[in-house]
C-alpha cells in the first residue's frame, strides 16, 4: 500500500454502511479519499432487515440493481406478536405506498457490506481493510494526523483534510474526545444466531420481519427470514434482567425461547447455524457531533435500539448528508464544525423520533393497538414511521401525541 505524503482530503474509518456511504459520495466527486476497516472483509455483522427508505440513498449509490441480483430475501411488511402467541395484523408498506420503494430487503451483513465497500472503491475511494487506527491526533486546525496498523507492516502516519468516525459502536473519535452519553432507560444486551430450517411463510408468500414478545413482555425476539433457507433471530433484553444470573448465552437464550410459545413453534425443526453472538445495545448519543475538520456518522454519532431495524437506515442517510456537507466544505475551502455539521441538527430530530417509538415499545403500560382504536387515522402515519420516514414534518404531530400517550399511560401505573 502505498500511503499519501500530503493530507488525504478525506478518511473515512470504518467501513460499514455509514463508512462506506460517506466515502464512496466524496470520492465520487474527485476528492482524495481513504476509506479503512480494522477487519478482513466480508466480516459477520448484526443488522440484517433493512427499512424500505433505505431505497433512496442506495439508488443514490447506483447499487440498486446489485441488490436485485444478491438473492437476498425481500422484506414487505412488519408483524408484531404478543407474549400470548396472538399475532397483530401485519404492516404491509405497499398498502400504505405502492411504488417500489416500498419493498426492502433482508441482507447478510457481510455481503450487503462487503458490496459497499467495493462500490465505494468503483466510486475512487482508496479501500483498505485489516488496517487498524491506533490513534487519532485532532489538531487545533486542520489537517489532523492518524497513526495505523496494517496486518503485515509497519506503524504509518498519514494526514486528512476531515476525518470522518464511521465506527460504529466502537465510537473511535467520539470516545476519544469523551462526548458520549448514554441513555439509562436502554440499557439492553443482544443474543442472537442464524438458524437453518426454522418456519417460513408459506410457499410464494412474502417474508416480513416479526416481533416477539416473550411472557411478561420483559424481553423480545426478532425473527428475520434471510436467503439459503436462514433465519436470523434475536433475543433483546434489559442488561439488568437478561445477565442477572451466571448463566451461558446459549442457556438464557433457551430459557426465554421456551417461554415463547410463538417462536417456540417456529424453531420445531431448526438448528443453529454458528455459536450465538451477544451484543450489547446500549444507547447512546453524543453532545457534539462534529468539530473542526471531523464529524460522525452511523452508531458513531448515536444508537437507539434493534426493534425497529432502524440501524442501517440511520447509517445510510447519516452518511450521505455528511458526505453532501464535506464536499460542499472542501470545495470552499471550509472544514469548520458549523460546515461539516450542518446537517445533524435537523438529523437529529429524526432520531429522536424513532426513540419516541422506541420508549412506545417499552412500555408495558402502553399499547399500539390502544392507541390506533384512539387514532385510526394515525394508521399510516405509523406505517411511514415504520417505513423511516421520521425526517419528515408530517411525523411531527403524530410522535407528540404518542409521547402523549405513553405518558398518560406511565402516569396511570404510578397512580
Amino acid at each position: 500500500m502505498q500511503w499519501r505524503s500530503s493530507p488525504y482530503d478525506c478518511v473515512v474509518i470504518g467501513a460499514g454502511p455509514a463508512g462506506c456511504t460517506a466515502a464512496a459520495l466524496v470520492a465520487e466527486r474527485g476528492h482524495a479519499t481513504l476509506l479503512l476497516e480494522r477487519e478482513r472483509m466480508p466480516r459477520f455483522h448484526v443488522g440484517e432487515s433493512l427499512m424500505p427508505d433505505t431505497f433512496w440513498t442506495l439508488q443514490r449509490l447506483g447499487i440498486l440493481d446489485q441488490l436485485h441480483a444478491a438473492g437476498f430475501v425481500q422484506k414487505v411488511g412488519v408483524q408484531f406478536v404478543s407474549p400470548s402467541g396472538t399475532e397483530s395484523q401485519p404492516f404491509y408498506f405497499a398498502e400504505h405506498d405502492p411504488r417500489m420503494c416500498s419493498r426492502t430487503w433482508h441482507v447478510e451483513r457481510a455481503a450487503f457490506d462487503q458490496l459497499l465497500f467495493d462500490n465505494a472503491a468503483r466510486k475512487g475511494a482508496t479501500c483498505v481493510d485489516q488496517t487498524k487506527v491506533v490513534d487519532v491526533r485532532v489538531q487545533p486546525a486542520s489537517p489532523h494526523e492518524l497513526m495505523l496498523k496494517t496486518a503485515d507492516g509497519p506503524q504509518v502516519s498519514i494526514r486528512a483534510r476531515v476525518v470522518v468516525d464511521a465506527t460504529g459502536q466502537q465510537a473511535l473519535l467520539a470516545n476519544r474526545l469523551g462526548l458520549r452519553v448514554m441513555n439509562p432507560d436502554l440499557k439492553k444486551v443482544a443474543i442472537w444466531g442464524h438458524y437453518r430450517n426454522a418456519r417460513r411463510t408459506a410457499p410464494d408468500t412474502e417474508e416480513i420481519t416479526t416481533i416477539l414478545h416473550t411472557a411478561g413482555k420483559l424481553a423480545w425476539f426478532w425473527y428475520i427470514p434471510l436467503s439459503g433457507n436462514k433465519v436470523s433471530i434475536g433475543l433483546v433484553g434489559d442488561a439488568a434482567y437478561l445477565l442477572k444470573q451466571d448463566k451461558q448465552p446459549e442457556a438464557v437464550f433457551a430459557a426465554h425461547a421456551e417461554a415463547c410459545p410463538a417462536l417456540r413453534d417456529r424453531l420445531t425443526d431448526a438448528e443453529l447455524v454458528a455459536p450465538l453472538q451477544v451484543v450489547r445495545e446500549f444507547s447512546y448519543t453524543t453532545r457534539q457531533h462534529a468539530g473542526d475538520g471531523w464529524v460522525l456518522v452511523g452508531d458513531a454519532f448515536g444508537f437507539i435500539d434493534p426493534v425497529y431495524s432502524t440501524g442501517v437506515l440511520l447509517a445510510l442517510r447519516s452518511g450521505e448528508l455528511a458526505a453532501d456537507a464535506i464536499h460542499a466544505g472542501l470545495i470552499r475551502d471550509d472544514v469548520s464544525a458549523e460546515q461539516l455539521g450542518s446537517w445533524t441538527a435537523s438529523y437529529a430530530q429524526g432520531v429522536e423520533r424513532f426513540r419516541s417509538l422506541v420508549t412506545a415499545f417499552y412500555t408495558n403500560e402502553f399499547s399500539f393497538a390502544d392507541f390506533l382504536r384512539r387514532h385510526p387515522d394515525y394508521r399510516g402515519g405509523l406505517i411511514d414511521l415504520l417505513i423511516g420516514r421520521a425526517f419528515v414534518d408530517s411525523a411531527a404531530t403524530l410522535v407528540t401525541d404518542l409521547q402523549h400517550a405513553v405518558q398518560a399511560a406511565q402516569a396511570a401505573r404510578v397512580a
